[in-house]
């Protein structure tokens, strides 16, 4: 009991570090502040979520203490409860097969289970991605009128900080980075939750604390409604105001999550290629230089979840069936 409670405290203290880390400015502390949640989660996924919330609730504890009230709530939604409930569901499992030997003489039998898909997993992920973002925007305003004002004026002060000579175009730039910045931090929220929960699932898996078989993330697809909250979304981001803000939010988490699934169809289509490993490759860097590619795996994503490529072609690659006698 005593180590458990020692894991969970050095567990806490560490993410609550890598957080406050920002408040020094330094380069070094953004990719601390969004390596945040990996202590926690890989505390939860080794030692359980309760070992993680504990470490959560102490940390946050004590950044409100040193910080105030508002860095301990920050804490709280950002951090510790993504990487607590992310651990937890990594470990989620339930019986399908039985749990008694058939007959008496033989030794009892391991229970087969099923665990939490790698797809509704992902749609958490893009939930708390949605979630933090939001939260960080209601920090700036109530109405969507004072949120992009407050935005514009951030990022006009650090181009002037850059540039003092700032001409007439650059507020149009502004405009435009204004506009996608909401969009743009959820893809952000989404990309390094995703990292953190990959990072510590390897980072237990290798310690040998991993409870689950490592899971085919070429099967990754996400829930079948995901596609009409997607369309609904997408309905919203035209109603203007607020909702419209909270809307292209929620679209850009569901398209990332896309994206990801195009990753998955793009690795299951590749496998009969030979120079399989150089157009992964490619294309991978492709994405990481550019960026903007990445519309190509939502695509790909999107059109697996309405045609199923990835069905029809595991399909046509089975043996045929042999012939009867």
């Amino acid at each position: 009991m005593m180590a458990f409670g020692l894991i969970a405290l050095i567990a806490g203290a560490a993410s609550a570090l890598m957080f406050a880390s920002i408040v020094s400015g330094a380069l070094i502390s953004l990719v601390l502040f969004y390596l945040a949640p990996l202590p926690l989660m890989v505390a939860s996924i080794g030692w359980g979520p309760l070992c993680a919330s504990l470490g959560g609730i102490a940390a946050a504890v004590g950044l409100g203490a040193l910080f105030g009230l508002p860095y301990c709530i920050a804490f709280a939604v950002t951090v510790a409860l993504p990487a607590c409930w992310l651990g937890h569901l990594v470990l989620l499992s339930r019986r399908t097969g039985p749990v008694t030997p058939e007959a008496a003489t033989e030794p009892p039998a391991e229970p087969e289970l099923e665990w939490y898909p790698v797809g509704r997993i992902l749609l958490w992920i893009a939930g708390f991605a949605a979630l933090t973002t939001i939260a960080a925007l209601l920090t700036l305003g109530t109405d969507a009128d004072t949120i992009i004002g407050t935005l514009r004026r951030g990022l006009m002060r650090l181009l002037r900080a850059t540039d003092p000579q700032t001409s007439g175009e650059a507020g149009q730039f502004v405009d435009a980075l204004v506009r996608i910045a909401p969009a743009a931090a959820t893809i952000v929220a989404m990309m390094t939750l995703t990292l953190n929960l990959w990072l510590s699932a390897k980072v237990t898996a290798t310690s040998g604390r991993l409870r689950r078989p490592w899971p085919d993330m070429m099967t990754a697809e996400l829930p079948p409604m995901t596609l009409v909250g997607l369309c609904v979304a997408l309905a919203f981001c035209f109603t203007g105001g607020l909702l419209a803000i909270f809307a292209q939010i929620v679209t850009a988490a569901l398209m990332m999550g896309y994206a990801f699934t195009g990753f998955a169809v793009l690795h299951t289509l590749t496998l009969a290629l030979k120079s399989r490993t150089f157009w992964l490759g490619s294309t991978y860097a492709v994405v990481v230089v550019f960026g903007w590619p990445v519309i190509a795996m939502v695509i790909l994503g999107l059109a697996d979840a309405v045609f199923g490529f990835r069905e029809r072609f595991l399909r046509t690659r089975q043996p045929p069936p042999l012939p009867t006698p």
